[in-house]
């Protein structure tokens, strides 16, 4: 999905990269943004929309999301997968580090007892 722009920088509805890529070569289109790649129209077109409804469903492991016309036509639908391995993995880290560094001190003599007593 590529998201216009038009000429007088109002938003469109978005195109394929596809037709985007064919507006870009023959001059009628250039890019504006990278991320989210965002191309802005070069002649003058009319500045209709479609209403769009944005549908996103929370889940405790799953993110759906999906842009719908009114008449039940399907614009975009994704699903992103939450990670649910973040604290383990914190927890192994923190434990390579800690091997990490009680590593080198294995065989050192104990300096915790090299203080003056007053």
């Amino acid at each position: 999905m590529v998201y216009v722009i038009s000429k007088n920088g109002k938003p469109l509805m978005p195109t394929t990269p596809r037709k985007a890529r064919i507006l870009l070569r023959a001059g009628k289109a250039k890019c504006v943004r990278r991320t989210p790649f965002t191309i802005k129209i070069l002649y003058d077109t009319t500045e209709y929309t479609q209403p769009i409804t944005l549908g996103i469903d929370t889940g405790s492991s799953k993110i759906g999301s999906a842009a719908v016309k009114e008449n039940g036509d399907v614009l975009y639908l994704s699903e992103i997968e939450i990670r649910n391995d973040i604290a383990e993995k914190m927890k192994q880290r923190s434990k390579y580090r800690r091997n990490r560094r009680n590593r080198k001190t294995r065989y050192r003599k104990p300096r915790w007892l090299n203080r003056k007593i007053c």
